[in-house]
């Protein structure tokens, strides 16, 4: 029998918090075995450690180039020369750059941007689709026509000409990516609040006297957000293939350490059997954009309470 205690006159269990903890902790042991049982899961995740770890140790596997580590070093006596020369394991482009310090740094530039377009169209798509779907009426009527206006462009040609307009930078892209990638999370999140607000145990912590922001900030969004955890992930690597678009038509820095640059720098090369800046820098875009795939659809499966395995 729980042990028990009488706080301000009502009886409470001492060890509910305890309980609640363990629950926690049993609920995030069965994802990580089922994560590790999946070998969709698995292979996506592998791939995706070793990106990290390249792009963190970045200044450990490559002296960073001064004054911008960012910036690929260029060696104008070493030009178009193939893989396996002595100081470029990985051959150098037209102009001089080592492809190998494009690929370390690359994957660098690539965390940075995946991460920091991410977390800001999560915070803005989250915020706004739970302000329409918790409180419904005219505030989700307006907000989700302006999802609608959002949504009904393209999100490569919205992305292209918000670029284009502000600039050739690599914060402009950041930016770009930003406006067109957070309604998605707006929608996704309203829809699964609609859903879940109609359980029976809102309607009870409502009739238990439980303020309504509470009641969603405890009840509501909690039990929501698995689908934009799921997205957020398959955003990680959708974020890198676009903005790597944008770099290979010249809306990044010229000389960015970033593999949508290489691939422009290296497609003039390929008919004439310079294969090497083009292929290696595209292998990486497609292994980033496969990875958080194959993370994201095993994490659907392990995290959907509907799959038809769990």
């Amino acid at each position: 029998m729980a042990r028990t205690a009488e706080v301000g006159g009502v009886i409470r269990p001492v060890d509910g918090r305890l309980r609640a903890l363990a629950t926690r902790t049993r609920r995030l042991s069965e994802i990580a075995r089922e994560s590790l049982r999946n070998p969709t899961t698995l292979i996506g995740g592998v791939i995706v450690v070793l990106f990290l770890l390249m792009a963190l140790f970045a200044p450990l596997l490559i002296e960073p180039n001064t004054p911008n580590a960012y910036q690929m070093p260029r060696d104008f006596s070493s030009v178009n020369v193939p893989p396996g020369t002595d100081g470029h394991v990985l051959g150098t482009t037209p102009t001089g750059g080592d492809v190998l310090y494009g690929i370390v740094w690359g994957a660098r530039t690539s965390l940075r941007l995946s991460i920091i377009v991410v977390a800001i169209t999560v915070v803005i798509g989250v915020a706004v689709g739970s302000f329409a779907g918790f409180l419904g009426g005219k505030w989700d009527e307006v907000l989700m026509r302006l999802v609608d206006v959002f949504l009904s462009v393209p999100e490569l040609i919205f992305a292209l000409a918000i670029a284009a307009v502000l600039g050739p930078a690599f914060g402009n892209i950041i930016l770009a990516l930003a406006v067109v990638f957070w309604v998605k999370y707006a929608r996704i999140i309203r829809g699964q609040i609609i859903h879940v607000k109609q359980n029976e145990y809102v309607d009870a912590a409502r009739v238990m006297g439980d303020k309504r922001w509470r009641i969603f900030l405890k009840d509501v969004l909690p039990n929501s957000i698995t689908p934009v955890v799921v997205q957020a992930t398959v955003d990680m690597g959708h974020v890198v293939l676009i903005g790597a678009t944008l770099s290979f038509i010249g809306l990044a820095e010229a000389g960015l350490a970033e593999w949508g640059n290489l691939v422009s720098e290296g497609q003039s090369g390929i008919i004439a059997g310079r294969w090497w800046v083009a292929t290696f820098a595209g292998a990486m875009v497609f292994l980033w954009s496969l990875a958080f795939n194959l993370l994201g659809d095993g994490l659907r499966d392990v995290l959907d309470p509907k799959s038809e395995r769990r």
